[in-house]
C-alpha cells in the first residue's frame, strides 16, 4: 500500500514538472514568436527605409542631372547671346548682326528669324559700302536668292531685285545651282546655297 502511495506521489510530481516544463516551453515559444514578429517588422521597416533612401538617391541624381542640363543650357544661351551681342553693328536706324560662325544659306536665315530678324536686304550704295567695310575679304550670306526662278533674284521679303552690286562677272551660276547670294568687299557673288559661309542679319530699330 505504501509503495502504491509513493508511486502516486511520484507520478503526480512528475506530471506537475511536465506541466511546468510545457508551460515554460509555451512561454518561450510565445516569446520566440514575438521576437520573430518584431524582427520581421524591423526587417520590413529597414526594407521600407532602404527603398525610401534609394528613391531619394534616385531623385537627387535626377535633380543633379536636371541642374547640370539647365546649367549647360544657360551656358550655351549665354555664349550664343555673347556672340550675338559681339556681332551687332548699328548703321542709321538699323541693327546688323555679322556672324563669326559659318552656316549654309537656309540655316543662316533660320538663325536670323529665330531672333526676330532676317538676312540683310541691301537697299542702296551707302548700305553696301557700310557692309563691305566690315566684311573685308570674308564672304557673308545676304537675303537674296533666285531659287524659285533662275536669273530672277528676289529678296527675303519677296521683292524683286532691280539693281545690285555684283562683283565683276557675277552672277554666273559657274558651278550650277548657284541660287544664293553672298557679299564681300569686292561685291556680290552667287553661290550654291548649301555652302558654309558667314551671314548678316538685319532689323530696323524703327519697326
Amino acid at each position: 500500500m505504501t509503495a502504491v502511495i509513493v508511486l502516486c506521489v511520484t507520478f503526480i510530481q512528475e506530471r506537475q514538472q511536465l506541466l511546468t516544463k510545457i508551460t515554460n516551453l509555451t512561454e518561450e515559444r510565445d516569446q520566440l514568436k514575438t521576437k520573430i514578429t518584431n524582427i520581421t517588422q524591423e526587417r520590413q521597416q529597414l526594407l521600407t527605409n532602404n527603398m525610401s533612401l534609394t528613391e531619394k538617391k534616385d531623385q537627387t541624381q535626377t535633380n543633379n542631372m536636371n541642374i547640370t542640363e539647365e546649367r549647360d543650357q544657360l551656358k550655351s544661351e549665354r555664349n550664343d547671346l555673347k556672340k550675338f551681342v559681339d556681332g551687332l553693328k548699328c548703321h542709321q536706324s538699323t541693327l546688323y548682326f555679322f556672324s563669326s560662325e559659318k552656316k549654309n544659306w537656309n540655316e543662316s536665315r533660320r538663325y536670323c528669324r529665330e531672333r526676330g530678324t532676317d538676312l540683310i536686304i541691301i537697299n542702296n550704295r551707302e548700305e553696301q559700302d557700310f557692309v563691305k567695310n566690315i566684311c573685308g575679304s570674308d564672304h557673308f550670306w545676304i537675303g537674296l536668292t533666285d531659287v524659285e526662278e533662275e536669273g530672277r533674284w528676289k529678296w527675303v521679303d519677296g521683292s524683286t531685285l532691280t539693281s545690285g552690286f555684283w562683283a565683276s562677272g557675277e552672277p554666273n551660276d559657274y558651278l550650277g545651282k548657284e541660287d544664293c547670294a553672298n557679299t564681300r568687299s569686292s561685291g556680290w557673288f552667287d553661290a550654291q546655297c548649301d555652302g558654309s559661309v558667314k551671314w548678316i542679319c538685319e532689323k530696323s530699330i524703327l519697326k
